[in-house]
C-alpha cells in the first residue's frame, strides 16, 4: 500500500465498463483506486451505446407488439411513436443505472476524479479539470479510455449522423439510410422500421452482419425482406449531400439513395489520442494499444483494456478485462480472456447470438472433413411458434470431439447466450449436452434439440 494521498496501487483513465470493473474489483482485493473520467462513469456502454439502444429496441418491440396484437385476438390499436416519451424512458433507464453506479464508486470506496487525464510519466496521470487539475501516481495504470464511433472522414452534422446522435434525435424519420451493416447498423435499422421508416442499409461485405456463421446472415436477410428493411450488399459508399429535402448518398455503383437522414454506422474506434501513449513508449497499430494476452503493453507497470485493444468491441469483454486486470495487478495469477468464447449478440429483430467458432472458421482451422454441423430450425420448438419466429439455432463441432462453436437467430434468441457460452467455454461434447434435460415449452429447448439432432437422435427437429 502507498500512503501519499495521491499515490494509489492502481490509477485508472477511464471510467466506462472495462474501467469500473477494474476499479470495483481492485478495491474488493483491498487496493487503493483512483478513477479517472472527464465525463460520466457508465462510458459509452451506459450513456451513448448498449443501455440506451436496448430501450429503445424494447419500445420497438412494444410497437411491433401492439401493431400484431390481433394475431392472438387482442384489440389493440397502434397510434403511433411519441418519440418524446420514447426518449424520456430511455433517459429514465440510464438515469437509474448511472445513480447506481454513483453509489457503488461511494461503496468500494474508490476515489473518483473527473477531469481530462493525460500519461505523463510511466508511473503519473496528470488530471485537468475546473479546480485546476491533480497529479496522482500509481504503482500500476491502467488505460482504458474507450471507443467512438467512426465517421470516415465524413462531415457529421445535420441530417447525417452516427449512434450518438441516433440515440437523442427528436423525431422518428420517415426514410433513412443507414451505412453499414454490422451490429450498430442493423440494430439502429431494425428500431427504426419498426417506428414506421423507410430503411436502407448499404454494406460493402457480401453479407448484413459479415463476422456471424452465413446461415445466420442469410436468416437475418430473409427477415429483414419481410420486414420490408431494404439493403444493398457488395455496394461500396462513394458520398453524400444534403439540403432542407434531406440527404443524397452516392455509391460506387452509380445509383443515389434519397431520405430525411444518414446514419454513420462503420464501426467503432479507439480513443487514444492525446493522452500521451506513444510519448511513454507505448506501442499503437491504427490507434489500438497493442497488449500482450497479460493486457501488459511491454512498458512498466502499465495495462490497457477494453475497446482500445484490438479484438471484440463488446462491454462485457471489457468488464471480464477489467475483472483480470485488478486479479493480475493483485498477484492471483487469473486465466487470460479467450476471445473466441465470448458471447455476442445482436439485439434487432430477430435477435442473433453466437459463441466461438463459424463453420467457414471452424474448417479453417480443423480441416473440411474434420467439423460436422446442424441447424435446428425453431418450427420445431414449440414456444417460438407460440411467440410466431422462426429461425435456427446451428451447432458446429469437432467430429468426434468438442462443440466448437453455437449460433442462433430469432425473436428474444439473445436468452439463449449463457448456456451457449458455458457449452462452448467448457469444450462440452455433444453427447453431454444432449443428456442434459431442458424445460419444455422454452426457447432454451431448442439447444437442447439441436444436441439431440447433431448426435443423431433428433426429436422434434422441423426439415
Amino acid at each position: 500500500m502507498t500512503d501519499s494521498s495521491n499515490s494509489y496501487d492502481l490509477v485508472i483513465l477511464g471510467g466506462g465498463t472495462a474501467g469500473y470493473a477494474a476499479a470495483f474489483r481492485a478495491s474488493t482485493l483491498g487496493l487503493t483506486v483512483a478513477l479517472i473520467e472527464r465525463d460520466k462513469v457508465g462510458g459509452t456502454c451506459l450513456h451513448r451505446g448498449c443501455v440506451p439502444t436496448k430501450a429503445l429496441l424494447h419500445a420497438a418491440e412494444v410497437a411491433d407488439t401492439t401493431r400484431e396484437a390481433g394475431q392472438f385476438g387482442i384489440r389493440a390499436e397502434f397510434q403511433g411513436i411519441d418519440i418524446e416519451q420514447v426518449l424520456a424512458y430511455k433517459d429514465d433507464v440510464i438515469s437509474k443505472n448511472y445513480k447506481g453506479l454513483q453509489g457503488l464508486i461511494k461503496v468500494r470506496g474508490v476515489d473518483y476524479i473527473s477531469g481530462e487525464g493525460k500519461l505523463v510519466s510511466q508511473d503519473t496521470v496528470q488530471v485537468s479539470n475546473d479546480e485546476g487539475g491533480v497529479t496522482v501516481t500509481g504503482r500500476n495504470i491502467v488505460l482504458a479510455t474507450g471507443s467512438e464511433p467512426k465517421t470516415i472522414g465524413l462531415d457529421v452534422t445535420g441530417r447525417v449522423l452516427t449512434s450518438t446522435e441516433a440515440l437523442n434525435l427528436k423525431d422518428t424519420p420517415k426514410s433513412a439510410v443507414v451505412l453499414g451493416g454490422g451490429v450498430i447498423g442493423v440494430e439502429f435499422a431494425s428500431v427504426w422500421a419498426s417506428f414506421g421508416a423507410d430503411v436502407t442499409i448499404v454494406e460493402g461485405l457480401p453479407h448484413l452482419v459479415a463476422n456471424e456463421d452465413e446461415a445466420i446472415s442469410k436468416n437475418l436477410e430473409r427477415a429483414f425482406k419481410k420486414r420490408k428493411i431494404k439493403f444493398k450488399l457488395g455496394t461500396m459508399f462513394k458520398g453524400v449531400t444534403q439540403d432542407d429535402a434531406g440527404v443524397h448518398v452516392q455509391l460506387e455503383d452509380g445509383s443515389t439513395l434519397d431520405a430525411e437522414y444518414l446514419l454513420v454506422a462503420v464501426g467503432r474506434g479507439p480513443v487514444t489520442q492525446g493522452f500521451g501513449y506513444e510519448e511513454q513508449g507505448l506501442t499503437l497499430d491504427r490507434g489500438f494499444v497493442i497488449v500482450n494476452e497479460r493486457q501488459h503493453t511491454g512498458v512498466g507497470n502499465i495495462y490497457a483494456i477494453g475497446d482500445i485493444t484490438p479484438g471484440l468491441q463488446l462491454a462485457h469483454r471489457s468488464f471480464a478485462h477489467g475483472i483480470f486486470v485488478a486479479e493480475e495487478i493483485a498477484g492471483l495469477n487469473p486465466a487470460p480472456l479467450v476471445e473466441s468464447g465470448v458471447p455476442r449478440v445482436t439485439y434487432c429483430e430477430p435477435e442473433i447470438f453466437s459463441v466461438g467458432l463459424t463453420e467457414k472458421q471452424a474448417r479453417e482451422k480443423y480441416g473440411e472433413d474434420a467439423v460436422e454441423t446442424v441447424d435446428y430450425n425453431l418450427a420445431g420448438n414449440g414456444k417460438s411458434v407460440i411467440l410466431k419466429t422462426g429461425g435456427i439455432i446451428k451447432a458446429v463441432r469437432e467430429k468426434d470431439g468438442p462443440v466448437l462453436g453455437l449460433h442462433g437467430i430469432g425473436a428474444r434468441m439473445s436468452e439463449q447466450a449463457g448456456e451457449a457460452q458455458l457449452i462452448v467455454n467448457w469444450e462440452a461434447l455433444p453427447e453431454e449436452v444432449a443428456q442434459l434435460i431442458h424445460a419444455h415449452p422454452t426457447q432454451n429447448e431448442a439447444i437442447g434439440e439441436t444436441f439431440l439432432a447433431l448426435t443423431g437422435k433428433p426429436l422434434h427437429a422441423h426439415n
